[in-house]
Formats: structure tokens, sequence, C-alpha cells
């Protein structure tokens, strides 16, 4: 394996840029993720733990001790698991729902409509089912009923029978919806993972890592995660009851870390501590294939080899979120719950056609968004957040157009979605340094929305299109300073040097001992200094491909990913066989049974306009 080859900084004194570069075609400074203090730590970990330099690197920069690469390396449910106790309200959430097994109660989830929900409603399901309750999955339908309980279907719930009712993804912050269940003959346990104001709703118990008197540390849990340990409290309060025995066995909790580790990646959440085992063992699990619905979702995507992050992320998720996007919300729940196979087929068959649906409307709805937002910039170039919206723009795809423009435009997007009565349903995403969640909720607190919440780089919000200027001046005061040090503080961390020769087998392997990668836990980066591209053309849906040749005459293929249009495509195809630095990161690439490996390009720089 060729060596990594340590950066070289310009002579003039651009400071700690990475080969010299200050402005990237997105505009970005590159500089090495490992700081000095770290690469200490890096030199201590290879020679500890007989590791080679660049896995030593890799986890030193990713703020692994040297006491830790031993887990870092294998991470399990075991080692990483605390005591579910920790998380307050466990205990009694966990008695609630023992009660309800031990008692044959009738029980009725109510999930949110996106990966996570789904996938913690089936968990949830599953348990019981095992323990013979039967329990009804309600997902709210995104466009009629928004996000998370409403009143109609709390009483509903209640009045059809059920005598405990679990949310699931939701619920913490649902006063008026959840008091209807009491007076209705229902108790009520919440299960989420959202940010949570000191009010907490009325019920049995509200087990939420992120309500502010919960000490446990595992505030970067996805729902699914928690209802995960909310299934071991369970589990282990049953078996201290003497539940178990000859008519039922304890549960195998571990066979489903599959929907944990779907949810884990699906919903962005920092690929760190529990989060890393969650993922790690349930791609081993995944591969098993003995989840139903899953089975036939991958079978439906076309997914022939072994599950990744990446197949989570951008192949088994998104057509899950096509249900509650623009289909039946419910449809993803039902999937993973069920164990008809015929009827999983017909589900995953169903996904697959809605995704593909979802991605035109997704597509259409973009460039109008660009060409609003676009226009807004040139006004006002130091805009704190990009608010645009529509009228006839699908709710369920304002997320993942403010995604898009997020990343474009490297600021915090807000897209609103406007009904005929004008009221507006809106995703926001954010970057590093800027709390979005932390500002919705404080536009809430001042009356400015009907509604909203969300985390710190996603949110979502209800808005009356008569408030709106107030809320763009809410925003625009509380967000600019914020915004303006977080655009300049963006950076292309990068984790060493190559050139062609370096990437083979051994390198890939190397790399993939320090995974699962993912938010919180990010794919090596590298450099390709002064390459050459050649035979780039644009292909599919707006990417490019090309080759990159170094000065030995070394090759290796790249892609450059929805780059056709965009400042990173312009360069690429524009270089005209001159020298460019290259970055990103390389992996193998799997069609039709062929190993490839690759570079996926995420920035390109100019030598000679650097410094």
């Amino acid at each position: 394996m060729g060596a990594v080859r340590k950066p070289r900084v310009a002579d003039d004194g651009p400071g700690d840029a990475y080969l010299g570069v200050t402005s990237s075609a997105r505009g970005l400074r590159w500089r090495d993720r490992l700081s000095p203090a770290a690469a200490n730590v890096a030199t201590a970990i290879s020679q500890r733990h007989n590791l080679p330099d660049l896995l030593g690197r890799v986890l030193a920069s990713r703020d692994v001790g040297v006491d830790d690469v031993p887990v870092a390396l294998d991470p399990t449910i075991k080692a990483l698991m605390p005591d579910p106790s920790t998380l307050r309200d466990m205990d009694k959430g966990a008695r609630r729902i023992a009660d309800a097994v031990a008692k044959k109660e009738n029980v009725a989830i109510f999930g949110d409509y996106d990966v996570d929900g789904a996938c913690s409603s089936a968990l949830l399901k599953l348990f019981l089912s095992h323990h013979g309750v039967e329990a009804k999955i309600y997902i709210p339908d995104r466009l009629l009923e928004g996000y998370g309980p409403n009143p109609d279907a709390i009483e509903s719930l209640a009045r059809g029978g059920a005598s405990l009712i679990v949310t699931v993804d939701c619920g913490t912050t649902s006063f008026e919806p959840l008091a209807v269940a009491k007076p209705n003959g229902a108790d009520v346990v919440v299960v989420d993972h959202h940010q949570a104001d000191p009010r907490l709703p009325d019920v049995e118990a509200v087990i939420n890592p992120n309500r502010q008197d919960d000490l446990s540390g595992l505030g970067h849990l996805c729902a699914a995660g928690v209802v995960f340990m909310l299934l071991v409290a369970t589990a282990r309060e049953l078996r201290g009851r003497g539940f178990y025995g000859p008519k039922v066995a304890p549960p195998n909790l571990l066979e489903h870390l599959d929907l944990v580790a779907l949810a884990t990646v699906c919903d962005v959440v920092p690929l760190r501590g529990l989060n890393r085992a969650y993922v790690t063992r349930g791609l081993q699990v995944m591969h098993k294939r003995n989840n139903i619905g899953l089975k036939a979702l991958a079978d439906a995507a076309g997914l022939a080899v072994a599950p990744t992050p990446y197949h989570l992320g951008f192949v088994l998720g998104p057509r899950i979120n096509a249900g509650g996007r623009i289909g039946d919300a419910a449809l993803g729940a039902r999937l993973l719950s069920g164990h008809d196979e015929l009827e999983a087929a017909r589900i995953a068959v169903l996904l697959d056609k809605l995704n593909r649906e979802r991605k035109a409307i997704e597509t259409a709805t973009l460039e109008e968004a660009i060409s609003v937002a676009e226009r807004m910039i040139e006004e006002k170039p130091d805009l704190a957040l990009l608010m645009v919206g529509g009228e006839q723009w699908h709710k369920g795809v304002v997320g993942l157009v403010a995604s898009r423009l997020t990343d474009r435009f490297r600021r915090p997007s807000c897209v609103i979605a406007w009904d005929g009565e004008g009221r507006g349903t809106a995703s926001l995403r954010s970057i590093d340094g800027v709390d979005i969640g932390e500002a919705v909720r404080a536009a809430v607190g001042e009356g400015l929305l009907e509604k909203g919440g969300g985390h710190a780089m996603a949110a979502g919000l209800t808005v009356l299109k008569s408030r709106l200027p107030d809320v763009e001046a809410f925003f625009a005061l509380r967000l600019l300073k914020k915004t303006s040090a977080a655009r300049t503080a963006l950076a292309l961390d990068l984790d060493g040097a190559l050139t062609p020769t370096s990437v083979n087998d051994d390198l890939i392997s190397l790399i993939e001992r320090a995974g699962p990668y993912g938010q919180g836990n990010p794919q090596p980066r590298f450099a390709f200094p002064a390459h050459r591209v050649r035979f780039a053309k644009v292909v599919g849906e707006a990417h490019i491909r090309c080759t990159l040749e170094a000065g030995d005459g070394s090759r290796l293929d790249a892609v450059a990913f929805r780059a056709a249009g965009q400042p990173v495509g312009h360069a690429i195809l524009e270089s005209a066989g001159m020298p460019i630095h290259v970055a990103g990161h390389v992996r193998r690439d799997t069609w039709n049974g062929r190993n490839k490996l690759e570079l996926v390009i995420e920035d390109v720089a100019d030598p000679r306009r650097q410094g």
C-alpha cells in the first residue's frame, strides 16, 4: 500500500491551509483534520497498538484516545450500552409496558412518518408480538395531520380500546394532544429524542435523553436507539417478574438491530459511542436478511451486496421515507413489522415506485427554490437564513430541498410549502455552529409560529403567511452573527494525500476498520495533489465521471455526484488537462458482481489561484 503523504503547505503564509488551498471551487479552505496535539496521540496509537500510521491518524483525528482503540475498532453493544436505567423515566416506562404485556392490554403505538419513526414503531410492535400482544401502529398523515400526536388521533385510539399509547419519535412537546388520553381511559408513555423544554407532558413516562433533566449523556441516540434500550429494560423487568418460561422464551433483541441501524443512519445522528455499535452490529444482522420487510425492500431496490451505511442512507431509507412523503405514511412501519412475504413484496414495490415519483417532485421543486435563493443572495449576500416557499410545493419534499439548498449555498435554509389558506409547513436544515432547533423553539416561545421544534441541524415549523415578515426579522436578528461566524469557519478537512498507486484493496480494508462512517465519524477524505483530469463527461442525473492521472502516469477512476452545473463540475470539465488538486473519499464500487476502486470527488482547487 502506498504511503499517505503529509500536507504540503504553501510558503507564502496561508497558515494552516492544506496544500495551500485557501479558496477551493466550493469556496472552502482546506485543512488537515489532524491537529498538532492529536498528531502525538496518533503516533501513540500506532505504536501501542501496532497499527499503520494512517489508521492511527484517522482514529486520533476523530477523538479516539489511546486507551479507547480496542472498542473503537470493535464497537459492541456489551461494551458501549450503559444500564438503560440511566435514562430518566426509563424504569417507569418499562414497568408500564411490562404491565401491559402481563395483562395482555390493548396497546397503540403512535409513530412519526419518517424512517426513525417507522423503525421505532416496528421495533416495539415486534417486541409486543413476541409476548402475545398485537399492538396497533398509528402513523399520522404528513399532509393532513402534520408531525406528532393530535387530539383527534389520540382520542380515537383511546376510545378504540387502547389502554396504553406509546408515542415513538414524537410526543415530547405534545401537551394538549396527550392530555386527551387519560380522560378517555389510556395511559401514555413517550419515547423520543427531540430537544425538550423544561415543561413535559403529564404522562406515565417521558423517556428522552434530550430532556433537560436527563443526565445519561445519550442525547445523540435516535428514537429507535432509545426504543431498543426501553425493550432491554422491559425484558429485564419481565424476567424479574418470572414471566419467561416454557410458554414464552425471552426475546432475542439483538436480531432487531438491523432496524436500529437503519434508523440511526437515516436520522443522521452522530456515529459515536453506542450508535457505532448499533450500526456495526445492525449491518451484520441485516446481511442475514431475516427481516421480511427489509429483505423485500432490498430486492425491490436491486441491492444484492452486503449492506453498508451508504445503502441504508441512500437506497433503503429514501424508499421508506417515500411513503410518508407522498404516499401512505404507514407503509414503512407495516413493511418493517410484517410477517407476510407476499404483502412485504407488494409494499416494497409500491415504495420503490413512490420513491421514483418523489425524486421527480423534488427535482422540480429544487429548481424553483434555487432560482429564488440565488436572487435573494444576490440582493443580500450576508443573508443569515434562506427562507423560500411556494404555493404548489409538496410538503413531503421540503426537508430534502432544504438540505440541498444548505449544501449548495452553505448557510441555514428554510423551505415552506404554503396551503391555500395561508398556512405554511416548513423544514429547516443548518450548518455546524448554528443551532436551528433552538432558534425555532425561541420563535414558538415568542408566539411567532403555530408550532415548531427539532434539533441543532434540522427542524420543522408551521407558520401563518401573515406572520412571515416578523418571523424573517426574528431569525435574521437571532442568527446573523452565528451564521456569519459559522460560514467563515467552514472548511474541508483532509486526512492525508494520496496518489492512484496508493489506492488498493489493502487501503480500503484499512480505512474500513475505523468505520462505520457517517455523521460525527466522517469518512476519511484525501487530497490528490496536482493531478490531471482525463476523459471527463456528464453522466446520468448531472453526475460527472472522469479519470485522475498522476505525474507518473498512474490513473484512478473518479466520480463527482450532482456536480454538473456546479462550481466543482465546472472546474473539472474546464481544467483542460492542467494539474488541479482534487479531494474526496475512496471506495469500492460493486456493480454486476465486479469490484472497482474509485474516488468520489467532493471538491477541487486550482493550485495557481491559491495563497
